[in-house]
């Protein structure tokens, strides 16, 4: 029973988004010329996954004759997109971009091929170098790996080194939400066109849902309590809510409601905002001279918290094999090749050691080079991916596991439809206590289903 509600839910909220055309490799998996097999990729539009698109054919072609389809969509246009195709069964994939939130509900349900075995079968991939916290993410009910990790992210502050210097501010390793919102107030305008702060205000679950959602945490909110009782509009969470709107709107980026990780990314290497709370796996592209003007000038600190010691999520784009297709094999090597120790040295080599999807490998923070272009990011990310705790991150027991989700089939659509109405408040359309109420009764209907 369980297994058919997921399915319906999983698949209705796919198909109540944009059937997009892919941008390349669309149609099934086929023979391509030479001999050699073709396989599509389906994964979002980040610069560590636009990175393996330009570095695949020259190496990874070039050795297996295997030819890489790549698809590359938006987060949230990913997201539709990659549930529409599994959760239908759709077999449009070979290989997808996934995260933990996907994995044990899709492996659940028989939807994912486990891959622990095509990785004991590769001596070179090392399985035991994988982080635990990651490789626990990406496991099934029964152990195995249903996702191999290409990198992995807790969340943490980013900060302008300079303009802080000429504001003669010190921010904490540390710090307080209350700190970073008087921080904000006083670089707001420090430079010509430069905002105070970047915060996620594009709707999604996994957009703004995601840093909202820990500080939800550290405020001592929840989105359930432990016996599946709602709580979208409990003081809590209406106080952290708020102080995310008032902090967005009074001090954020210009045109916050659509502004995700791209955006905010973008804002921040070119100097527009001076604090960035988001992923850490951002700090690679910020410290690229090639694309960042701030690189060598950032500063990090760790998530800031409220009631909580910690508020860091967790979180991994990972390779993901769904049971559709035709091409296990010729799938599986691209996925071990690209979660590879081999792969991180290529992109350090070719490209600069400061893009190496880090966060996966404990090898990784041993490397020299990585090391030295790293330095100023490294330690933090690794401890902040350390200290994450998907399965107690308020104040209160949880009903499920995860830090900026909630680990049930049915909140893929519940944080979308609440996080639109957030979104909205952020626009100045509709009211905090408005889109929470709304968001109250949404919470409701879902939690009848676990009681």
């Amino acid at each position: 029973m369980r297994t058919r509600r997921t399915i319906h839910v999983l698949a209705a909220a796919a198909a109540a988004g944009s059937l997009l055309v892919a941008c390349s490799g669309a149609g099934g998996s086929s023979s391509s010329g030479g001999g050699g097999k073709s396989i599509n990729v389906l994964m979002v539009g980040n610069p560590q996954m636009e990175d393996i698109e330009k570095l695949t054919k020259d190496t990874f072609t070039k050795d297996t004759g295997i030819k890489v389809n790549f698809s590359i969509l938006p987060e949230n246009e990913l997201r539709d997109k990659v549930t529409q195709d599994v959760a239908t069964q759709a077999g449009q994939y070979d290989v997808a971009t996934v995260g933990a939130y996907e994995i044990p509900i899709w492996q659940k349900n028989g939807w994912l091929h486990e891959l622990s075995s095509y990785a004991a079968k590769d001596t070179s991939f090392d399985e035991s170098d994988l982080l635990k916290p990651v490789v626990t993410s990406l496991s099934g009910s029964d152990g195995k790996l249903y996702a191999l990790p290409f990198y992995s992210e807790s969340s943490f502050l980013m900060y302008n080194k300079d303009v802080m210097e000429a504001q003669g501010i010190t921010v904490p390793e540390h710090p307080t939400w209350q700190q970073v919102a008087d921080i904000a107030a006083k670089v707001d305008g420090a430079e010509p066109g430069m905002k105070g702060i970047c915060l996620r205000g594009l709707a999604g679950w996994g957009e703004l849902g995601a840093s909202l959602t820990t500080v939800v945490n550290t405020f001592g909110g929840t989105w359930f309590t432990e016996d599946w009782q709602a709580e979208v509009n409990s003081p809590e969470f209406n106080k952290a809510t708020n102080f995310y709107v008032d902090l967005v709107r009074k001090h954020g980026e210009a045109g916050a409601s659509q502004s995700g990780f791209t955006e905010c990314l973008n804002a921040m290497s070119q100097k527009k905002v001076a604090m960035w709370y988001d992923a850490t796996s951002a700090a690679g592209s910020l410290e690229d001279p090639a694309s960042s003007k701030i690189a060598g000038h950032v500063g990090y600190a760790y998530a800031p918290t409220v009631e909580t010691k910690s508020s860091g999520w967790l979180w991994s784009w990972a390779w993901a094999m769904p049971k559709t297709t035709k091409n296990a094999d010729a799938a599986s090597k691209f996925m071990l090749w690209a979660s590879s120790k081999k792969y991180e040295r290529l992109v350090g080599e070719k490209l600069g050691w400061s893009r190496v999807p880090a966060g996966k490998r404990a090898s990784t923070y041993e490397i020299p080079q990585y090391q030295k272009a790293a330095s100023s990011f490294a330690d933090i990310t690794l401890k902040s991916i350390e200290g994450a705790d998907p399965s107690n991150p308020g104040v209160q027991p949880r009903p499920t596991v995860g830090v900026q989700y909630v680990a049930i089939p049915e909140f893929q659509d519940l944080g979308t439809k609440v996080t639109q109405e957030i979104s909205a408040a952020i626009a100045g359309k509709t009211s905090v206590d408005k889109a929470l109420d709304d968001g109250q009764k949404l919470a409701e209907d879902v939690a009848k289903n676990y009681r």
